[in-house]
């Protein structure tokens, strides 16, 4: 299942970025602009599975918020801070938070870190897959591109966000439950006969054969997968 990230970040630049990266690995991504908001996605919201934590906020410290944290959840928290200053880093860490980095950071180094945390909470995760090239198939998630033999294709939003799901576990058996939960929401659960319809549409677009797939693999009773390239 997606796991759910609650970022908590005024930059709205440095917020569409983040967004758009951590979508692209995979992650639901709730954002808050102030600690108001955050408080009301906390109290009402789907509860996250980690917090990445801005300090300076419109309405007041994000270290309130990390006390407020501490008191009633166990989730990871990742302070992202413009502040270096090393009495604030050990601080925030002596506070209750896992990690602090501070501004500017690579994607990279905080998506590591990220499946460092969660690690650490018991929650075993690995970088996704985010571009998947054989059989003349070329998916390039960041770029939101898929093509076919040079050729650009069209896909519809679910029917991307389904090859998306199956490209960040390439060679994996993701099941139908997952693939329904991620893609169309955790109450689609048992709604297979939305996977069925999907999958032919993809393999009627992506297969030379749709009737003898070679990408996207049937595992029976279980759920599909995209072929490992080689």
């Amino acid at each position: 299942m997606s796991l759910n990230v609650l970022l908590v970040e005024d930059d709205r630049e440095l917020r569409t970025t983040l967004r758009d990266a951590l979508r692209v690995e995979g992650y639901a991504l709730q954002t808050a602009a102030s600690l108001a908001e955050a408080e009301a996605l906390l109290a009402h919201a789907q509860p996250p599975d980690l917090v990445l934590l801005d300090l300076g906020l419109p309405d007041g410290e994000g270290e309130t918020l990390l006390a407020s944290l501490r008191q009633r959840k166990s989730v990871p928290v990742l302070v992202i801070s413009a502040r270096e200053q090393d009495g604030s880093k050990v601080r925030l860490l002596d506070a209750g938070a896992d990690d602090y980095l501070v501004k500017p950071f690579s994607v990279s180094e905080l998506l590591a870190r990220m499946r460092v945390a969660l690690r650490h909470r018991g929650v075993h995760t690995q970088a996704a897959v985010t571009r998947f090239e054989h059989l003349g198939l070329l998916v390039d998630l960041a770029a939101h591109r898929v093509a076919l033999n040079g050729q650009a294709l069209h896909l519809t939003p679910t029917e991307f966000n389904l090859l998306a799901r199956l490209v960040r576990s390439a060679g994996q058996v993701v099941t139908h439950r997952t693939l329904l939960a991620d893609v169309w929401g955790p109450e689609f659960t048992e709604h297979t006969h939305y996977l069925r319809l999907y999958m032919g549409q993809l393999r009627a677009k992506l297969e030379a054969d749709p009737a003898d797939p070679q990408l996207l693999l049937t595992e029976p009773g279980v759920g599909y997968r995209l072929a490992e390239a080689r």
